[in-house]
C-alpha cells in the first residue's frame, strides 16, 4: 500500500511496528480508534448522567436528553473525522499506485 507491490500490514500490532513504513496503518486504525471513540463517548455519557442525577434529578433528566443528542453529535463528529482520514490514506494509496 506504500508503493507498488508492498504489502499492508496485517494486523494491529503489525502496523504499530512497522518501522519500515512500507504500508499504511490508517486502515488497520481505523477500526480499532472508531471502537475506543464509541466506548469512550458511551461511558462518558453514562458518567455524566450518573454524576448530575446525585447532584439533581432535574438536572440528570435535562443531561439525560441534551446529553443523549450530543453523543450522537459527538458520534457523528468522530466518523466523519476518521473517514475523513481514510480517505486521505487511500488517495495517497491510489497516486503511489499509479506511479
Amino acid at each position: 500500500m506504500g508503493g507498488p507491490g508492498s504489502m499492508p500490514p496485517k494486523n494491529f500490532f503489525a502496523a504499530l511496528f512497522d518501522f519500515s513504513f512500507s504500508g499504511f496503518a490508517t486502515f488497520t486504525f481505523v477500526k480499532i480508534l472508531y471502537i475506543l471513540g464509541m466506548i469512550f463517548i458511551g461511558l462518558a455519557y453514562v458518567g455524566y448522567v450518573v454524576f448530575f442525577f446525585n447532584v439533581n434529578v432535574g438536572a440528570g433528566l435535562l443531561v439525560l436528553i441534551v446529553g443523549a443528542v450530543f453523543a450522537l453529535f459527538a458520534l457523528a463528529f468522530l466518523r466523519l473525522s476518521l473517514e475523513f482520514y481514510y480517505a486521505v490514506a487511500r488517495m495517497s494509496e491510489d497516486i503511489h499506485n499509479r506511479r
